[in-house]
């Protein structure tokens, strides 16, 4: 079994702490670890080092390797241009399958919090055995929690096993994300879950499912199979890439395959994706204030403050985000905290790229 984790994006909804040298799952956002090295630390009991590729930007290369230099180097794939995830991900089964042709590979964001790291590793070993029966395309759902429209919804239908602790489904649709009115029915429904974005599947069958489903993508992989391991293969790798349609997993491939199965994810689990969700998942004093820093407040509740040097004082206000760094501070409505890319791409059009 292989673990390829997808360590790309800027983690624009994490600026002012997230830039483009150092993203989100780089940075100790969490806790004492990197995001990126509580994901690698969270898979070692099922997968040793040796079979953990990691698919990042050329500019985060080198820090990879400094923050985890048990991953050996070459398992550091190199993605020219980002693409979004079906590119990435045959990227990887390509890498995988010249090494063992029929090996299991589960596909991890590197940004993602799980709460019960044992259960977690339960439920992606019970994906793992469904993958190898014939080959489906399994994904981990997630039970929700309430009408979350920032998540893709899976439908699950039949019952496909149940050894006790895990039943495993049949998907019956994938769904982009909803509007709130949507959200609610399906909460309301029953039988749906949130796409987490984690996948497992045999690197054969998700190349056959490229195949069917992306044959433009098929046709790139197939040029850059036969360039791995020779001296042209970073050349060939970066010009065929650079032509590539973006297009992600979910769209290209999940919502049109047909033997598709969903395991329920019975962790707990956040996708880190904004300040917001970091706020929720965090330890909050007896106001409701998750700090980390210095910081003082007066009559000051519901709020985060994340502070890298300076005293943060409150007085008086409540649902806020407030997020300093050496060259930026943040103030931002709690609720709001998915607007902050809007504050980077502002800072794109405007040219004041050291704040990038």
């Amino acid at each position: 079994m292989f673990a390829v984790i997808m360590a790309g994006g800027k983690g624009a909804r994490f600026w002012p702490r997230s830039r483009e040298r150092m993203p989100k799952h780089l940075l100790d956002i969490l806790g004492e670890r990197t995001i990126i090295r509580e994901t690698v630390d969270r898979i070692r009991p099922l997968v040793p080092a040796e079979q953990t590729l990691i698919v990042t930007g050329r500019s985060h290369a080198a820090e990879l390797i400094r923050q985890l230099p048990e991953i050996p180097p070459e398992n550091i794939l190199i993605e020219p241009v980002g693409r979004n995830t079906a590119p990435c991900i045959g990227l990887a089964a390509l890498h995988i399958l010249r090494r063992v042709p029929d090996a299991v590979m589960l596909v991890l964001p590197s940004d993602h919090r799980i709460g019960d790291e044992a259960t977690y590793r339960k439920v992606l070993q019970a994906a793992a055995g469904a993958a190898l029966q014939g080959d489906p395309l399994v994904t981990i759902g997630i039970r929700p929690t309430g009408p979350e429209t920032g998540y893709g919804y899976i439908e699950q239908g039949d019952l496909f096993s149940d050894n006790g602790s895990d039943q495993i489904y049949r998907v019956r649709s994938m769904r982009e994300k909803p509007p709130q009115e949507q959200a609610e029915r399906f909460l309301a429904q029953g039988g749906f879950s949130w796409n987490s974005g984690m996948f497992v599947w045999k690197a054969s069958t998700i190349i056959k499912a490229i195949g069917q489903f992306l044959p433009d993508l098929q046709q790139g992989l197939i040029e850059i199979r036969e360039a791995l391991g020779t001296d042209r293969e970073e050349e060939v790798v970066g010009s065929i890439y650079a032509g590539l349609k973006s297009v992600s997993i979910d769209y290209g491939v999940m919502e049109k395959a047909k033997d598709v199965l969903v395991i329920p994810g019975a962790f707990d689990w956040s996708d880190l994706g904004s300040w917001d969700a970091l706020w929720e998942v965090s330890k909050k004093d007896e106001n409701g204030n998750a700090v980390r820093g210095e910081f003082i407040g007066i009559d000051a509740a519901d709020s985060l403050i994340h502070s890298t040097g300076k005293l943060v004082a409150l007085v008086g206000v409540k649902d806020l985000l407030v997020v300093e760094t050496k060259d930026a501070l943040l103030i931002c409505r709690r609720g709001r905290s998915q607007d902050v890319r809007k504050i980077v791409e502002t800072l794109e059009k405007s040219g004041l790229t050291s704040y990038l």
